[in-house]
């Protein structure tokens, strides 16, 4: 029979075993911690994303089409890039937007003027996520087998291109970031579900889930094509729910300086330069403290288990 200290001491050896295993996870959630932090955007305002069709860094772009014309002073996409998304199926992404029939045009509008708004404003800076350090069950990041999603993502086409093979998870290789909860303008939001409730869709979420086999996206199996008013029975619905929250529908109105506008009078000026600058502000005096708690409180649990193991 082994005398009580020893028996005392083995069962705390084994406990100090099993915990030195934990060490390099708890290790690894420390510089995660750290570097996702560290990635997040120090530059907030002027700035591009880098994803498939953007520029390095935005400029005037003269020659910008139609509705992306009011972006021409400062623009993160250029001439060409304006005029394919115009396109019914345009070969930026291969999305087709009448995929329940013809897209009523007024609807459509909207389509095209979330997609300027995407690839060609330098104004999101606050709102620009790395992808590979969202959380495993974010939309953006969940397993599909059938799908080829953009940002659509978002306000979010294609996460891969659709010439691809089918991944067995979303394959986001050629796009790091993405933006999250833009502050939209109510009255945008509004106005969008407006023009769009009596124009069709299969499908709640655009960002995943269709059916790619053609090369296009179609609706997938068992999907029925209804008026966007039943898949998207309110504005926030539409807004939010469309691009897996690329948008979050602000309660600020236009003009107020605190909500991104989808549309605006470029002779005015743009907008939504003030608004990055307001919550650029915000996020530059909460960044440092709360890259400082999540670190500290991770690099104080390992070295209070590292000392417990010593002990």
């Amino acid at each position: 029979m082994l005398p009580a200290a020893m028996e005392v001491q083995l069962p705390l050896q084994g406990q100090r075993g099993t915990a030195w295993k934990w060490m390099p996870l708890l290790l690894l959630l420390v510089w995660v911690a750290t570097m996702c932090s560290a990635q997040d955007r120090s530059d907030l305002l002027n700035v591009c994303m880098d994803a498939k069709h953007h520029k390095t860094k935005p400029g005037p772009e003269d020659k910008l089409h139609d509705q992306c014309s009011p972006w021409k002073k400062n623009a993160c996409c250029t001439a060409n890039t304006s005029q394919e998304l115009h396109k019914d199926t345009s070969r930026l992404y291969n999305f087709n937007w009448d995929h329940c029939g013809k897209m009523e045009p007024a609807c459509k509008r909207h389509f095209i003027q979330d997609t300027c708004l995407y690839e060609c404003s330098p104004h999101l800076g606050p709102w620009i996520r790395q992808v590979a350090c969202l959380p495993p069950t974010h939309p953006s990041r969940l397993p599909s087998p059938s799908i080829t999603s953009r940002r659509w993502l978002p306000a979010s086409l294609a996460e891969r291109s659709p010439a691809s093979p089918l991944p067995t998870q979303v394959n986001q290789s050629w796009r790091k970031e993405r933006f999250l909860d833009v502050p939209l303008c109510k009255e945008d939001c509004q106005r969008w579900w407006e023009d769009c409730h009596t124009s069709h869709t299969c499908k709640s979420n655009w960002h995943r889930g269709w059916d790619w086999t053609s090369g296009v996206n179609k609706c997938p199996a068992g999907a029925l094509c209804l008026t966007f008013e039943s898949y998207f029975p309110t504005p926030v619905a539409l807004c939010e729910g469309l691009w897996s929250h690329s948008y979050k529908v602000s309660n600020y109105s236009r003009g107020s300086g605190r909500c991104i506008q989808m549309w605006f009078d470029s002779a005015q000026g743009n907008p939504n330069e003030e608004v990055a600058r307001f919550y650029a502000a915000a996020m530059h005096v909460n960044a440092g403290e709360m890259l400082h708690g999540i670190g500290g409180l991770l690099l104080s649990l390992a070295l209070m288990l590292q000392l417990w193991l010593l002990g």
